[in-house]
């Protein structure tokens, strides 16, 4: 057995506000640092090839939600089924969930990699790409996803190893990937001048460094949940669960990359590569404090499905209580960072006048109510992390497509440049209301239930 620390049992007896900084904290340091060396490589992409190549960065946006999507497909879903079961003191469960999770990656990668790379142009110029930002785009994504298997590896099984009881280790995964992609991007892009192709290699072997450091942890005996012979086979019934978790997060990150392109092409049309380059720049910014309420759900969710599972669900309640309140905080420092200091934030991504005129006057009409965002993203992952697939599916999808998809085109067909990023804050309103509303609802149905938990 390891130290209490990593004894994840833990999760059913320490109190809830110390488990959820144990468990949160590293979790949103990690995602936290994930999403600063997307930024980095977008500040050296910017100053070091040009503001057209910040444009081809943003084009390539909705090919790295699929991949995203299908890594977490596996990811979330193989984490949330193993906390269930280390929650239900099935830990013979939790090593077979790990090995599928292990397998399905790598299969995943490999389809997903080897059709993209096929039909990568047709693709990019489906996202909006011009003939002056494929080149940038293609030079990008031929080496990401070239490198996909490490990749889906690394994400899928630090999910694992963080629901598993080690939320720090998962932190440190993090924190070697993006220090190597913060030592190698520049040396690559300015010193060897490979441009787009430099920072995709950077990315790359920054995260095959974190692979072997998450292989070296599965495999140590020592770790309470690791490798083990016969447990690699593929069984119906624990991909099924993993799907039906992790469909969620996937159907967002989907949805995610059709609205992006339907923003590209909007953008193009309105106002240009610029306008696209301006939106890459908004995009990067505001997923920076997307990323840390995510890494605040990622430390609530073994939480919540441990006690879940061990059916103590004023334990669950009061997660959700704290979570929610943490992430309107995270989302509310974003909107006065963006809404105090635009053009400050804007040139450190680029000194072009014209790109920094568009990208200001974007940031602050897309951030106007994005304070409502942390709880919507919070009590979505609450379904998710208590198995209710469903539910949190539909959350997912109700920004995105019930609600920004017919603004974003009714608005853009109105108004342009601005009608895009107008859509953006009245679809985070909507979104947030819906979520509220079917969190109440269900909560009474708890209550109902459960009538010991105090609800």
């Amino acid at each position: 057995m390891p130290n209490t620390d990593n004894n994840p049992h833990i999760l059913g007896t320490e109190r809830i506000g110390k488990l959820l900084l144990q468990y949160s904290i590293p979790a949103i340091i990690g995602m936290t640092l994930t999403s600063l060396y997307n930024i980095i490589d977008s500040v050296f992409i910017g100053h070091g090839v040009g503001p057209l190549a910040i444009s081809g960065l943003a084009i390539s946006f909705p090919l790295m939600n699929l991949i995203m999507a299908f890594c977490t497909l596996v990811g979330v879903g193989g984490a949330t089924i193993s906390s269930i079961r280390l929650g239900q003191k099935d830990k013979h469960g939790a090593s077979e969930v790990l090995g599928n999770v292990l397998m399905l990656c790598i299969i995943n990668a490999v389809l997903f990699g080897s059709v993209s790379l096929y039909f990568l142009d047709d693709i990019l110029r489906f996202f909006g790409a011009s003939e002056g930002t494929l080149p940038y785009a293609r030079d990008f994504m031929q080496i990401i996803l070239l490198g996909t298997p490490i990749s889906y590896t690394m994400i899928g099984l630090n999910n694992v190893m963080r629901a598993t009881g080690y939320p720090k280790k998962a932190m440190l995964t993090s924190m070697v990937t993006v220090g190597c992609n913060i030592v190698l991007a520049p040396i690559f892009i300015f010193h060897f001048q490979w441009g787009m192709r430099g920072a995709g290699t950077a990315t790359v072997i920054s995260q095959f460094v974190g692979m072997v450091w998450i292989l070296y942890h599965f495999m140590n005996k020592e770790s309470y949940i690791h490798f083990e012979k016969g447990l690699y086979r593929l069984k119906r019934r624990i991909v099924m669960s993993i799907f039906g978790i992790g469909m969620s997060p996937f159907l967002m990150n989907v949805c995610a990359s059709a609205v992006v392109i339907i923003i590209n092409n909007s953008l193009q049309t309105n106002g240009g590569d610029l306008a696209i380059g301006a939106y890459g720049i908004i995009n990067r910014v505001l997923t920076l404090f997307v990323m840390i309420v995510l890494g605040l759900t990622m430390g609530m969710q073994p939480i919540i499905g441990y006690n879940f599972g061990a059916k103590v669900f004023e334990r669950v309640r009061k997660t959700l209580k704290y979570g929610i309140i943490t992430g309107i905080v995270i989302t509310s420092v974003g909107f006065i960072a963006c809404e105090l200091f635009p053009h400050v934030i804007v040139a450190m991504f680029t000194d072009n006048a014209e790109l920094t005129e568009i990208a200001y006057t974007g940031l602050r009409i897309t951030v106007m109510l994005f304070p409502l965002v942390g709880c919507q993203i919070v009590i979505t992952n609450f379904f998710q992390s208590i198995g209710m697939a469903k539910i949190s599916i539909f959350l997912s999808l109700s920004r995105q497509l019930l609600y920004l998809l017919p603004f974003l085109l009714f608005f853009s067909s109105v108004w342009g440049v601005k009608g895009v990023w107008s859509s953006m804050p009245v679809s985070d309103f909507l979104a947030f209301v819906t979520a509220v509303l079917m969190l109440l609802y269900h909560l009474k149905k708890m209550k109902k239930k459960y009538a010991a938990a105090v609800l």
